[in-house]
């Protein structure tokens, strides 16, 4: 197993929290978005709150401006051909303004992240607003 295994750790109730909500969001009707952070000094990755977002814009007032943040996002679509999708990517949020620490720290446990949440694609977004086109990126995700 890679080196960032070792390093970074998730808890046996987040490994099953992301088991859950992968499993869960597979037939939703709303986008549903839960968001990870990584703790600096344990470099556990867990859930940053108990929140399960269903609106985009409540999910952009909710992340911080300097620091990065995972978050897990199973949205559906209606493509072009009438048949629903229902992606589910993770969004890696890395403001421009986080320092160098926090930016390495995200960096080396975004594979990690991707790999024990399971989701298709990652989608780099750099401020809160980009949540508002979320859909346009997600339309080619699933094209």
């Amino acid at each position: 197993m890679a080196s960032e295994s070792r390093l970074y750790t998730f808890s046996p109730e987040t490994q099953e929290k992301l088991r859950k909500f992968r499993l869960g969001t597979s037939r939703a009707k709303d986008p549903q978005a839960v968001v990870y952070q990584i703790d600096k000094h344990s470099l556990e990755i867990a859930q940053a709150d108990d929140e399960t977002y269903t609106n985009m814009q409540e999910l952009a007032d909710e992340l911080p401006d300097h620091s990065p943040r995972f978050i897990l996002l199973s949205y559906p679509l209606t493509l072009p051909s009438g048949r629903l999708s229902v992606p589910y990517v993770m969004l890696y949020y890395l403001p421009v303004t986080c320092n160098a620490e926090l930016r390495m720290l995200y960096a080396g446990a975004k594979e990690l992240m991707r790999n024990t949440a399971e989701v298709g694609k990652v989608i780099e977004i750099a401020e809160a607003e980009d949540l508002e086109t979320i859909e346009e990126k997600l339309g080619v995700a699933a094209a």
